[in-house]
């Protein structure tokens, strides 16, 4: 093993230990399942802001985007992007505020599955159990793309076969996430937040400087037709720009409509220690996201002017553009000890990309099965101390089958978080939304919602999406319409929500 393979792993050691250091570290601080889920409300507002963007992020702004970017240019990438970052300030303007305070008014909830439970009194547990069921089933494989993406990160840099790679990636996440809990995940996500801004600051510069600066980033991109435009799509099979229709951009915008949706996402609104102080936590998170992801797409464009440069090979297909900082990183590994160091740096922020949506996911839908489904539906008894064994037991058990699921290195760490993002959009954004601001809303039409939205996210990915022309949009569109009308019909055809419910939602 050279020496600059060395100096690059010890950099992601020393990373990876002091993450599992902070998981040890808050285990002592977790006492019981609220702690372990919620940190008992104990975040301060900048905690809060960067562990959301954060655990929101995940690989695919390191990887994803900048790939989606290196092969068809702004316009895919871009209208994402904008989305994206509209959406992040509408959630924390309109929801993060009132959902804080409305989860502790309805029973002090310490999940999403349980605050739609509470808000809506059903006795019968249903809204509780199919929002937990749907957690798990689109947690498991947004999971699953971390650990894949931790699996590729690895493969690449030391080549080494990509399982043990991924399956020793899947480990590290575990372990802290299942010692330290909610407190554990947020911090360690604050500290990745830093870690990831750094690197996409030194990617930006060498990338530059090795493309040959950026008037040679410029024509290169401009040698290529509809590259940098936001309404024309590159073809890289054909070369040829592609219009992009105003269809093609709300399709891609939609992705904005999935914050409203995103459970590790909304828990962070529900454990800030004072809700007045959200406003600063959105104004830190939405300038972040605005700035880190048109980095990350500029990123893509130098990676192709870098291409061009001969310093790396060029990518055919979006598994392998997904890769190109990691590429970079090992490019600027050649240039002495302090380079190793920053490339170090720039690895680990592919780590910190994964492995902070990765724990706030395995928290979420570990919460969902060991205290939604097991003790709140099932009706099953457990002490503090069981209750502590089932949920860490539980965060394990997703992580193997989403192991399982990652098993496969060719996995598009972009196409498999793009289909969960829109599983949880339009399974609980739009009665997310109802719950908080509707007050006719009732269980009836928050249930038949979740079931609608949910089930079209499939029916729209697997069968009519396939159909092509103007079907072939991102099922979070569709799915998320579909519900909203689905929640306000069913609610108004049945019984007005009870006096308390009602009087309940004036006081919040």
């Amino acid at each position: 093993m050279s020496g600059t393979i060395i100096g690059l792993l010890s950099v992601i050691v020393i990373y990876m230990l002091m993450m599992v250091g902070i998981g040890i570290y808050y285990s002592k601080k977790t006492d019981n399942v609220g702690d372990f889920y919620l940190g008992g409300r104990k975040l301060g507002p900048v905690v809060t802001a960067m562990s959301a963007e954060a655990s929101d992020m995940s690989s695919w702004l390191l990887m994803g985007l900048p790939g989606v970017a290196y092969l068809t240019g702004f316009a895919d990438a871009g209208w994402t992007a904008i989305g994206l970052a509209i959406g992040t300030y509408l959630n924390w303007l309109v929801v993060a505020k009132r959902l804080r305070r409305y989860t502790v008014k309805a029973g002090n909830a310490i999940t999403l599955p349980e605050f739609f439970s509470n808000r809506y009194r059903d006795k019968s547990k249903s809204i509780l159990a199919i929002s937990a069921i749907f957690i798990v089933i689109f947690f498991v494989p947004y999971t699953a793309s971390g650990f894949a993406a931790c699996g590729k990160l690895f493969s690449t840099l030391f080549d080494i076969p990509y399982l043990p790679a991924m399956v020793v990636s899947a480990i590290i996440i575990v372990a802290y996430t299942a010692l330290g809990g909610y407190l554990a995940a947020s911090t360690t996500d604050l500290i990745q937040s830093i870690i990831m801004s750094l690197a996409l600051v030194i990617v930006v510069i060498f990338g530059i400087n090795v493309a040959g600066g950026f008037d040679a980033v410029v024509h290169n991109a401009k040698s290529l037709d509809g590259y940098l435009s936001l309404f024309t799509s590159h073809n890289p099979a054909t070369g040829e720009g592609v219009a992009y229709s105003g269809l093609s951009i709300a399709s891609a915008m939609a992705w904005g409509l999935g914050y409203f949706g995103m459970p590790h996402i909304l828990l962070r609104f529900m454990g800030i220690e004072d809700e007045n102080k959200l406003k600063i936590s959105r104004r830190i998170a939405s300038i972040w996201v605005v700035i880190s992801m048109f980095v990350a797409i500029v990123i893509g464009v130098i990676g192709y002017g870098m291409s061009q440069a001969g310093a790396i090979e060029k990518f055919a297909n979006s598994s392998e553009s997904e890769t190109l900082i990691i590429r970079v990183a090992m490019l600027l590994s050649e240039n002495g000890i302090l380079a190793i160091v920053m490339a170090g740096l720039i690895l680990a922020g592919i780590l910190a990309c994964t492995m902070s949506t990765a724990d706030s996911q395995l928290l979420a839908a570990s919460s969902s099965v060991s205290k939604n489904l097991l003790v709140d539906c099932a009706g099953m008894k457990l002490s503090q101390k069981a209750s502590m064994l089932a949920a860490r037991a539980t965060v394990l058990g997703i992580a193997v089958i989403g192991v399982v699921i990652a098993w496969n290195p060719n996995s598009s760490v972009f196409k498999i978080v793009s289909f969960a993002w829109a599983g949880f959009g339009a399974v609980f954004g739009p009665v997310m939304l109802a719950s908080l601001f509707w007050k006719r809303s009732n269980k009836y039409g928050a249930l038949a919602g979740m079931i609608v939205g949910g089930v079209m996210v499939f029916v729209w990915k697997y069968l009519i999406a396939p159909i092509g022309g103007v079907w072939a949009i991102y099922e979070l569109l569709p799915a998320f319409v579909l519900s909203s009308i689905t929640i306000v019909v069913v609610s108004l055809l049945t019984g007005a929500p009870d006096k308390e419910i009602v009087e309940e939602f004036e006081s919040v």
